[in-house]
């Protein structure tokens, strides 16, 4: 049954993403819930990234007759239907099985981007047809260019066109949450897990159909195929070294736009434009990595000043609703990117969940911007 049938219901009992929140959280087992809204340390810098959105208030200019708001948006020479996209997750598996399937459908159906994981549960071939001609690919670079040149290789051959190479991961994350929730790698079945299954028995009928979750795409070169040997692999072989020489050197390898997501400071940015990136994404990884960062909306304003429009800015970390879209780009971002935001939908609906929460940012976006008193996103 399609989507378009329950959409009318679907807006009434949740109106706004953190409605789906709500609801995912009671459809997950606590070690997805955990994996999903984690940070790090303290958590103060996903309360940040949150908080700095709240924190920006935008003057309506009323008396403006009807307007009807334009959405559609360039970027690097492609149209897409909205100012956003549905930034890359790992192990989205673990948050519902086949999720990375539904977002690429919703991608395509809506023209939105989709960014793939190196680490997702789903692999280029798989991917790739289902997101069509909306398919990112985020790239945790391996420490050898050769292996580097194969994932690539599998990602365009597969149709996707734009490479984002994550900075904003140096290390892995210490994640205290999802230490206490049960999750390790590789997973170990305790008592807990096993009650966390029978308690939530959607999502466990489901993972046993679609089998558990793993690393699907780096499950080809790991030594073996269980999970003690390719989290080995990813700890070992992927990230730790990135550079900015090897950023320049992948974007060589690349036939398409490349972008940096990670950049926190100014002088990133302007080191990005000099190496000849198309794009950046303003990022702290959505609070996951670095507890002591500043929230993305807190640098941007400065960071646009420095890029001056010479390449686009693509704004991550704690983007919710549609106003926190508007209130980005009012502060010099071109795009927005939204990883939870999505999986929320997904842990909630499941299959009728991405395209859900695009229908709310879609409603929010136009309403807000008639509030505003503009029609066209530049006019912000």
């Amino acid at each position: 049954m399609s989507y378009e049938k329950h959409a009318a219901d679907l807006m009434m009992k949740y109106p706004k993403v953190e409605d789906l929140a709500a609801k995912a959280q009671r459809r997950l087992p606590k070690v997805a819930w955990a994996y999903l809204v984690t940070g790090t340390g303290s958590e103060n810098l996903i309360d940040r990234n949150i908080q700095s959105f709240k924190d920006v208030t935008l003057a309506p200019r009323f008396l403006k007759g009807e307007l009807s708001p334009k959405l559609e948006t360039q970027l690097f020479g492609r149209s897409y239907g909205f100012p956003f996209g549905i930034a890359p997750v790992g192990l989205t598996g673990l948050m519902w099985p086949e999720a990375e399937v539904i977002m690429a459908k919703s991608a395509r159906k809506y023209k939105i981007p989709y960014a793939l994981s190196t680490v997702a549960t789903e692999t280029p071939e798989t991917i790739g047809p289902e997101v069509g001609d909306m398919g990112w690919f985020q790239l945790y670079a391996p420490r050898d260019l050769d292996l580097n040149k194969k994932l690539l290789d599998r990602a365009q051959t597969n149709g996707f066109h734009t490479l984002l190479i994550t900075a904003d991961v140096p290390t892995p994350s210490r994640r205290e949450r999802t230490k206490r929730a049960g999750l390790n790698m590789p997973p170990k079945i305790t008592p807990d897990l096993i009650w966390q299954g029978i308690t939530h028995p959607r999502w466990t009928m489901a993972t046993l159909k679609r089998g558990l979750p793993s690393l699907r795409t780096v499950n080809t070169y790991a030594e073996f195929k269980n999970m003690m040997s390719v989290g080995a692999f990813v700890r070992d072989r992927l990230g730790g070294n990135l550079s900015w020489d090897m950023c320049a050197r992948i974007k060589e390898m690349w036939d398409g736009p490349v972008i940096i997501k990670g950049i926190l400071h100014p002088e990133d940015a302007e080191k990005a434009i000099s190496i000849g990136m198309d794009g950046i994404v303003v990022s702290n990884h959505g609070g996951r990595q670095f507890d002591g960062a500043p929230a993305s909306m807190e640098v941007l304003p400065n960071i646009a000043k420095v890029v001056n429009g010479r390449i686009p800015i693509i704004m991550d970390s704690g983007v919710r609703t549609g106003l926190d879209i508007l209130k980005a780009m009012a502060l010099g971002a071109d795009f927005c990117l939204l990883g939870r935001a999505f999986l929320f939908g997904v842990g909630a609906l499941d299959k009728y969940g991405a395209d859900h929460v695009v229908e709310i940012l879609k409603d929010e976006l136009i309403n807000n911007m008639i509030n505003l008193g503009i029609e066209s996103l530049d006019e912000l």
